[in-house]
């Protein structure tokens, strides 16, 4: 991720100054305003990542960093509320294009701070550390010192321990109640509470459908999201971990608590796993990016085009985003366990 630029004083005044506007509009009549610039049931306070978090208002002009985040927001139907997105892997969820065309991209990737300042945001969310972080965008002290308050989505901070060059390790597995937990946060900061206990009652439903009556014990599924020459493969407790334990198959590198190990093929030919999940990404980071050149890959190299997931021809294709800590971590589920039972290998 590269280093966030400084930003330009002009920026940071153009900033300061909307801030200021912003806290005088609850003053103007606007419905759900009221005096002293909180909106109805604001001042939210909301303990996140380790930092208390109050926003004053709801955001009107939010900035969100990730394309996990964004995806909430959209599905909360607040796109008219968005000021800027950014850092994509994927094309936007299926239902979601009207909604995202209105907003704004300020980059594909990673925005520098000068951009998301330019933007004027009165609030801003990321999924990841590494995004709102030293060495990402800006830190979450540099947004607030502007009092622009930030949220991280808590499946990236509780139970993970971010240190280390990596993508972190798990302390504890993720659930899905950490990505539920997230969606009731933001619908909270926004004042759609009702939106967001629809929203995460359509999830639950969704994943009770997809593992109904599922049985995939003894099968070992094995993720891979990206790169050839040293690939990024899932460890035993994030979004694939949910995924693997809903479907009730086993992850072939159950035994590393790290996020993204990169592992040599070697390694993975020995383990042989059943099923191959592979990431189809549309970014251009890594090598073997999309889930085509990927197989390519696995069915060419000596190393791996013996095992047995690949004579078989048992892929799975998944979104990035399904393959992270995101509300798109039930189509996995669902993706993963329609392709088990496909395969004969689940009930």
């Amino acid at each position: 991720m590269p280093l966030a630029r400084p930003v330009r004083p002009a920026a940071a005044l153009l900033l300061a100054g909307a801030l200021l506007l912003t806290g005088c509009a609850g003053s103007s009549g606007k419905p759900g305003s009221s005096p002293g610039g909180a909106s109805a049931g604001h001042p939210v306070t909301l303990d996140n990542c380790g930092r208390k978090v109050r926003v004053q208002r709801a955001p009107e002009r939010a900035v969100s960093l990730n394309q996990g985040t964004t995806e909430i927001m959209l599905s909360l139907g607040l796109a008219d509320r968005m000021a800027g997105t950014a850092t994509w892997t994927d094309p936007v969820a299926k239902g979601l294009e009207k909604a995202d065309a209105k907003v704004r991209r300020l980059a594909d990737d990673a925005p520098s701070f000068e951009k998301v300042l330019d933007a004027e945001p009165d609030f801003v969310a990321a999924s990841f550390a590494s995004t709102l972080g030293t060495g990402g965008v800006a830190t979450r002290e540099q947004f607030e010192k502007l009092g622009v308050p930030t949220y991280l989505s808590p499946s990236d901070c509780v139970g993970k321990d971010n240190g280390g060059d990596g993508d972190g390790s798990r302390t504890e597995p993720l659930t899905m109640d950490s990505i539920y937990g997230e969606v009731t946060d933001l619908a909270r900061i926004f004042g759609v509470e009702e939106r967001g206990r629809a929203l995460v009652a359509e999830l639950r439903g969704r994943l009770d459908r997809a593992t109904s009556g599922l049985d995939a014990r003894g099968v070992t599924v094995l993720y891979w999201f990206a790169n050839s020459q040293s690939p990024y493969l899932a460890g035993c407790c994030g979004a694939p971990g949910v995924i693997t334990r809903e479907a009730g198959a086993e992850n072939a590198f159950a035994d590393t608590h790290e996020e993204w190990p990169q592992v040599g093929w070697e390694t993975v030919a020995d383990r042989d796993p059943d099923v191959l999940v592979v990431g189809d990404l549309t970014r251009r980071q890594q090598t073997a990016e999309t889930a085509a050149k990927k197989i390519a890959f696995l069915e060419s190299d000596p190393v791996t085009r013996n095992m047995t997931a690949v004579r078989k021809k048992r892929y799975v294709l998944l979104s990035g985003q399904a393959m992270n800590p995101t509300i798109r971590t039930v189509e996995g589920v669902e993706k993963v366990a329609a392709a088990l039972r496909a395969y004969g290998l689940a009930g």
